[in-house]
């Protein structure tokens, strides 16, 4: 009889030879007929005390009474009787086979009522949001994830689970715990769970083949990852068959992939972690999160992207958009402004979006169409949208576009010390009106930060050298310095009326920041008022010719400096003569060289002077000085990645502040700062109130320029005063400076 019983429940089970089949359970059922018990893995003695402990423990339900209890792929066990006889009644079995179902509710409907009994797909669960209390697997997501059927039914079932879990439930998983298993469920289960393995006691005098063990998840707040604690004794359980130590190793790689996480490193996570709520719920806004990811996979999109989203820090501000691109161009990638913190929380405030993608191009996009980025990047960014998964809010594109209407390029060059460089003759896109009154501008930009208009000037139509120009040094972005595409060369440039473009006006500064420098020499207008009426030169030297335009101005509006300018790239020299109409003379000369070791040497020769003879000698050949140095630091930094685009940073250590507040003596430093950072902004003006004893700023509200003047005696005037130091320094200038431009009122003192 025994041979008969094993050859029929043999039988029996060779129906199951696909455990995600319905129509396989229906005839394993049925075969096996009414009234049957089937356990899997464990029976009731052994799972009484973990079962009914966690259980207990549960915070999310104030009692057992209280306690709701779904049973995925419940079968025929009397797991779900013995829970109920224990006090936790309000449990709900579900399975898809209506066989089974039908039969235990038959079983139960009387004598334990309050127990529920329904046939339904554990995968496509039709129960609300945080439902349960405690999810009790016995076997399911092993059933679920037979190898050859791969990982999306597993992964379907957690996402599931998850949903309809409260907070601080459980979810209690009795699997035999294998890799392909554990890899799914660690994995969906990383973040925002705290996860515990316990081994189930075997049935005393057996010898079981596999070794049943509980994992044990709890719902806490998405965020960092948990490590998994191992809570059984390693070697009191069965190594048979190297099930233990592949848990072991799976537990092991597991700890270190969330050790990686929770290192406090700027982590690049994946779409599928973000989803997964390694950085909290993504369908929710979350005041001032940030994190990196990489969109787009091979077969599905054109390119990978790198990405970062950043939620509005201050949420209560009114937004156009609930979520926005922003597009990076290679160009302009290494910049402080998109590759720092404190740069792109600037970039989301402007954006007026809750939330900001901001995805970096790179070298793999070149030659694709702005139409073909946007194309393939719509249904990854609606990934990382809030909101809904169907909510179709327009999401807009935003891009630094250069707002150039026509553009011409000049002249291109190379440089060893500077790269690439750009002469190149625009009209932008906001001018209208006549066309014979359009303004054309001659630009110069740098190939390493292309957004940045080094220098600009104004172009007119009166007859001269074609390549005679006015220029403006910026070193800052604006609404009409963007990168550049679709640049076409071309030998000359003719304005719309067919007109050639061929003089420079020296006497008109294009650039806002230059028009400050200048406004600011009123601070002495009394040693310039005295230089004036004594014929004597005031000794004016500039570090970084750009060019040459604001030198140029000074040399023709004010007559009484005596200009040096200090340029480090000679090729530079070479495209300010030849494109910008730059030339040296008895007042106007240039040194090429470093501007540090300049003011050093200088200040060299001028401690021997004194040691020889007790005088000090100006470098002035004529000798006419008045004693009175302004000294201009108006140089770019190749490293923008500092946060200090203008100047470099070794301009705003203290060691050269010290040489130049010896250098002059009496005089002004001015000095044009450009820095989205608060934090260096700081830094840099608490060096120079260290090193001077007056010290003024002049803040642009145009432009991220700061104009800071500072000197080492107290020889400037009061900020009250500047309106009457002004009009005086006007009186001086053979050239007056734009109506309004700049305003007295705001300059501040700072010392």
């Amino acid at each position: 009889m025994e041979g008969k019983k094993g050859k029929a429940n043999s039988e029996i089970f060779e129906t199951l030879g696909d455990f995600t089949s319905k129509e396989n359970w229906d005839k394993f059922f049925t075969l096996r007929g009414t009234g049957d018990t089937f356990e899997w893995y464990a029976e009731w003695p052994e799972l009484r005390d973990p079962l009914i402990s966690q259980l207990q423990s549960s915070s999310a339900s104030d009692g057992a009474a209280d306690l709701q209890i779904l049973v995925p792929g419940c079968g025929s066990s009397r797991v779900s009787e013995y829970l109920y006889d224990a006090g936790f009644r309000r449990t709900t079995n579900i399975d898809f086979s209506k066989v089974v179902v039908s039969d235990m509710l038959r079983r139960y409907v009387r004598s334990k009522p309050e127990m529920r009994w329904r046939v339904m797909d554990m995968t496509d669960l039709q129960f609300a949001d945080d439902f349960f209390d405690a999810i009790l697997d016995k076997g399911g997501l092993d059933a679920l994830m037979e190898p050859e059927y791969g990982s999306k039914l597993g992964i379907k079932y957690l996402k599931e689970v998850k949903r309809v879990l409260k907070s601080g439930g459980k979810f209690l998983c009795l699997t035999l715990a294998e890799s392909h298993v554990l890899d799914v469920l660690f994995t969906e289960l990383r973040f925002g769970w705290e996860t515990s393995i316990h081994a189930i006691p075997q049935k005393p005098g057996s010898k079981p083949t596999f070794q049943t063990f509980m994992v044990v998840t709890v719902k806490e707040k998405l965020g960092a990852p948990n490590l998994i604690k191992l809570l059984f004794d390693q070697h009191s359980i069965n190594h048979k068959g190297g099930q233990v130590h592949a848990l072991l190793n799976a537990v092991e790689n597991e700890n270190r992939i969330r050790s990686g996480y929770t290192a406090g490193a700027d982590i690049v996570y994946s779409l599928k972690d973000l989803q997964l709520g390694a950085k909290g719920a993504l369908n929710e806004l979350v005041p001032g999160r940030r994190c990196q990811t990489i969109l787009g996979e091979q077969g599905s999109s054109l390119f990978h992207y790198k990405a970062v989203l950043l939620d509005s820090q201050q949420l209560s501000e009114p937004f156009l958009y609930h979520c926005g691109v922003f597009i990076v161009p290679k160009a302009r990638a290494h910049e402080w402004l998109f590759t720092s913190e404190e740069g792109q929380w600037l970039i989301v405030e402007s954006s007026k979006a809750a939330r900001l993608i901001m995805i970096f191009l790179n070298s793999s996009h070149t030659g694709a169409s702005m139409d073909d980025i946007q194309k393939d990047l719509s249904p990854l960014v609606r990934n990382l949208a809030p909101g809904k998964a169907d909510d179709e809010a327009r999401i807009p594109f935003m891009m630094a576009g250069d707002g150039i209407k026509q553009r011409n390029i000049v002249h291109e060059a190379t440089s060893a010390i500077t790269g690439h460089i750009i002469v190149e003759d625009v009209i932008y896109d906001n001018a209208d009106g006549d066309p014979s009154e359009l303004k054309l501008f001659r630009r110069l930009t740098f190939g390493r930060s292309s957004s940045m208009v080094q220098s600009e000037a104004l172009l007119s139509q009166e007859a001269h050298s074609k390549e005679a120009d006015t220029d403006r040094k910026r070193n800052v972005p604006s609404s009409r310095t963007r990168t550049k595409r679709g640049q076409k060369r071309s030998d000359s440039y003719k304005l719309i009326d067919g007109s050639k473009v061929t003089k420079v006006d020296h006497s008109c500064l294009a650039s806002l920041y230059h028009s400050g420098i200048v406004s600011g020499l009123a601070l002495i207008i009394s040693a310039l008022e005295l230089a004036v009426s004594s014929g004597k030169k005031i000794s004016t030297y500039i570090v970084g010719l750009g060019a040459g335009l604001l030198p140029m101005f000074l040399h023709a509006c004010l007559p009484f400096l005596q200009l040096e300018v200090v340029e480090l790239d000679p090729v530079m020299l070479d495209l300010a003569r030849q494109y910008f109409s730059f030339v040296e003379d008895d007042r106007m000369k240039v040194h090429i060289g470093d501007g540090i070791r300049f003011i050093e040497d200088a200040n060299v020769i001028k401690s021997h002077e004194q040691e020889t003879d007790g005088t000090c000698t100006e470098s002035l050949a004529n000798g006419n000085s008045s004693g009175i140095k302004i000294l201009i630091v108006d140089a770019d930094s190749s490293d923008l990645s500092s946060g200090l685009s203008c100047p470099p940073s070794d301009f705003v250590e203290e060691s050269f502040l010290l040489q130049v507040k010896n250098f002059l003596s009496e005089g002004l430093f001015v000095i044009n700062l450009v820095s989205r950072s608060p934090a260096i902004r700081e830094k840099v003006v608490l060096r120079l109130k260290a090193a001077f004893s007056q010290l003024f700023s002049l803040e642009l509200e145009e432009d991220v320029n700061e104009v800071l003047f500072a000197s080492p005696r107290d020889m400037c005037i009061d900020v009250d005063q500047l309106q009457e130091a002004v009009a005086k320094l006007c009186s001086l200038m053979k050239f007056p400076l734009p109506d309004g431009q700049i305003e007295p009122g705001k300059f501040k003192r700072l010392k």
